[in-house]
């Protein structure tokens, strides 16, 4: 059960903001519960199209717990302080290549200034390890990512039809890609389709999986997200805690008749902008 994460992720420069490094960390007593859970419902390959489950709990949750898949209450983990945490491989804005983040409302952050970008390398050997608090000392690695490129395509999601998502193939053996698709999200969502791959740089998404997709229905600002990353993991006593490296872009897809909107003034003629964000 995953209990705790330490994130350290490549932030790309977007319209002249320049790029960053971001690193995060928190560790709880117990796995955070979800109000959502998900069952797959098609599958090819690499991919697999999701659609939500909510649970149902008769007697309703009390004392701040919610409801959860299997129709029970679960309650939510309180965040542990687990000691000093190193950071190593990672630099920081003095350029040591060394830190230590001590937790601040159970939350553990660089300090002193924003942190280089990229602050490491591809295939560097990035750790993080505590000095023992709430639970035994720890210490886990991964390695670095490059920054994630997509391909400069328009990306178009057509029934039957195949989607070739592509990008700058990276050299880290470790990394993996990880591709989702969330097209309902402003509306409620109603499926999403993920995928795991290998960094190779292509992958071919099945038409027939991109049909269930859109069979589920669709809102308006349909995107997909694209993250390359490496995950090392520790076992502490409540669970397991893991630092994920990570490199993470999201980009607009097209849909065929979909009119797209966030005002009126946006949608043709006779059209305005709904709460789902597409003009009807």
């Amino acid at each position: 059960m995953l209990v705790g994460s330490f994130l350290v992720r490549l932030v790309p420069p977007v319209g002249g903001v320049a790029g960053s490094t971001a690193v995060i960390g928190k560790v709880y007593d117990g796995p955070t519960p979800s109000p959502l859970g998900y069952e797959r419902v098609q599958s090819d390959g690499a991919c697999e199209v999701l659609v939500p489950v909510v649970p149902f709990c008769a007697d309703g949750c009390s004392g701040g717990a919610i409801c959860v898949v299997g129709d029970t209450c679960a309650a939510y983990p309180t965040a542990q302080d687990v000691g000093a945490v190193t950071v190593s491989g990672v630099e920081n804005a003095a350029g040591d290549t060394s830190f230590t983040m001590n937790a601040i409302a159970k939350t553990y952050q660089p300090t002193g200034g924003s942190l280089p970008y990229p602050a490491f390398a591809e295939g560097d050997t990035l750790g993080v390890a505590s000095s023992g608090g709430a639970f035994t000392p720890f210490a886990i690695t991964a390695k670095g990512v490059a920054q994630l490129v997509l391909d400069d395509v328009t990306l178009v999601l057509e029934r039957d039809t195949d989607l070739a998502v592509g990008w700058v193939a990276g050299n880290e053996p470790s990394a993996v890609i990880d591709v989702r698709l969330d097209i309902s999200h402003h509306g409620g969502t109603k499926g999403v389709l993920t995928c795991r791959t290998a960094d190779s740089g292509a992958l071919t998404i099945p038409g027939q999986l991109v049909t269930a997709l859109l069979d589920l229905g669709y809102a308006g600002l349909p995107t997909i997200v694209v993250t390359r990353h490496t995950t090392g993991s520790a076992l502490v006593e409540a669970g397991r805690v893991d630092l994920d490296v990570s490199s993470q872009i999201e980009v607009g897809v097209e849909i065929p008749g979909l009119v797209s909107c966030t005002d009126t003034s946006q949608c043709p003629d006779g059209a305005t902008c709904q709460d789902d964000l597409t003009c009807q």
